[in-house]
């Protein structure tokens, strides 16, 4: 049986049938018999819609209360995914990033993980619980929430993967996977298979968006395997594994 952490972007989550269209898609990778726990970001455009709020009511809102605020986005799919879960006919719990054992420093707006302790993560798994996690976010010393900054979730998901000994951690985002190019500009750009932790970490310091450069930074430190794929097919993606992993021996690949 293997663990497996999942993490769906706002593209993925995007509204009600598109958490019911990734609620089935766990459901199918946890009756193979895998454990899964999984981390989501906000619906949509949320983080942006929040953003603008805040700011039309103050131009300097203090960073505190923006931490506070942004949280919510990832709250609101969390438990959205775990109601279609329930309504598919399997078990979820959601969980915050606090209530998951994200310890992070106090720099509100772009946090560092101190640590993570995902005690009541793992008591769902043992229960056959899919679980499931606000990305984003955390709780800093003095119990107040924090988040990670831009591409936070994509940590969040590594982090928890490294916390639990995953097997593997599965981006989950709207194109199949890393490419020479953007497929969506540039129609004959190839999918690249395979790709180790210093290739991508070039690319994502040179722009990329497909991950976000702490995420992967902290994939190489503890040897994590990632699998960039899209949620809207089951294509394989691009595997990005440790140097002599045979990426054939790896989880839910196919």
């Amino acid at each position: 049986m293997a663990l497996i952490v999942q993490k769906y972007g706002g593209s993925s989550v995007a509204d009600t049938d598109s958490i019911k269209r990734v609620a089935k898609r766990i459901i199918d990778t946890k009756r193979k018999g895998n454990k899964v726990a999984v981390v989501v970001s906000a619906m949509g455009d949320t983080t942006d819609d929040l953003i603008d709020q805040a700011l039309s009511i103050d131009g300097n809102p203090p960073e505190r209360e923006m931490d506070m605020l942004m949280t919510a986005g990832e709250r609101i799919s969390m438990s959205l995914l775990a109601m279609a879960i329930h309504a598919a006919g399997d078990r979820a719990h959601s969980f915050t990033g606090q209530q998951a054992g994200f310890l992070t420093d106090a720099r509100y707006g772009a946090a560092h993980i101190k640590a993570v302790r995902p005690d009541r993560v793992k008591q769902a798994l043992s229960m056959g619980d899919v679980a499931i996690v606000a990305g984003f976010q955390g709780i800093n010393e003095d119990g107040d929430p924090t988040t990670l900054g831009r591409g936070g979730s994509d940590t969040s998901a590594v982090a928890l993967a490294v916390a639990l000994g995953a097997d593997i951690c599965e981006i989950y985002t709207d194109v199949d996977g890393v490419f020479t190019a953007d497929p969506r500009i540039v129609p004959t750009a190839r999918r690249i298979p395979h790709i180790d932790y210093d290739s991508i970490l070039e690319m994502a310091s040179c722009g990329s968006k497909v991950l976000a450069l702490r995420c992967v930074e902290y994939a190489q430190r503890f040897k994590m395997p990632l699998h960039v794929r899209s949620s809207f097919s089951h294509r394989p993606g691009t595997l990005i594994v440790p140097e002599g992993v045979d990426p054939r021996t790896l989880p839910n690949i196919d």
